[in-house]
């Protein structure tokens, strides 16, 4: 299945098993539009706009997202290994994250210094992903596989890191403040402060 060539707008349809890779895809809006086992896989998406959409088990591994714009984008089981999503187009302010993610892998990818406060990033495996410099505060990474991630300069202020684990957030280069911990993951806390904890 293919994307029609003389379209520019979709409105509330289902595209499901379409296979994008390694295209190039300009100049679309997808309006209240549902993507199932789509290959997006090195896809390059330019100008597009997605509002009210949602992706389910996808690949968009290595998409690239050149000022693309997103409003209420959710992606569930999809695989986002190596995006960089500073190259989309996003709001000046942002009152809440214009896309969220469960159960998807997003390793090798950047967020850096963006502003997606209500970041939602649940039962996600997140390798190596860079968090520097951006606001995520109130976000929800629960369940979350955080190894290797990069928080410095981040505002994580009432985000929700239970059941996170191997996240390494340095709490003197951060704001945590009003942030939630599983009691156990918490300790990585307090490995920057030079702390000995005794048994």
């Amino acid at each position: 299945m293919d994307l029609p060539a003389n379209q520019a707008e979709f409105l509330s349809r289902t595209f499901s098993g379409l296979d994008l890779g390694e295209t190039a895809i300009s100049n679309r809006s997808f309006d209240d539009c549902r993507f199932q086992d789509c290959n997006f896989n090195g896809a390059r998406l330019e100008h597009c706009r997605f509002v009210d959409c949602a992706f389910e088990s996808c690949n968009l591994s290595v998409c690239r997202l050149d000022r693309c714009r997103f409003s209420d984008v959710r992606f569930e089981g999809c695989k986002l290994v190596g995006i960089d999503w500073t190259t989309a187009q996003w709001p000046s302010i942002v009152l809440a994250s214009p896309v969220g993610f469960r159960n998807c892998i997003l390793n090798d990818s950047s967020f850096f210094g963006l502003s997606l406060p209500e970041l939602t990033l649940e039962a996600c495996k997140a390798h190596q992903v860079d968090f520097r410099e951006g606001d995520f505060s109130a976000g929800r990474f629960c369940f979350s596989e955080l190894t290797g991630c990069l928080f410095a300069h981040t505002d994580l202020s009432d985000a929700d890191f239970t059941d996170a684990i191997d996240y390494d957030i340095d709490i003197n280069l951060n704001t945590v403040r009003g942030a939630r911990f599983s009691r156990q993951e918490a300790v990585r806390l307090l490995e920057h402060l030079g702390i000995q904890l005794e048994d």
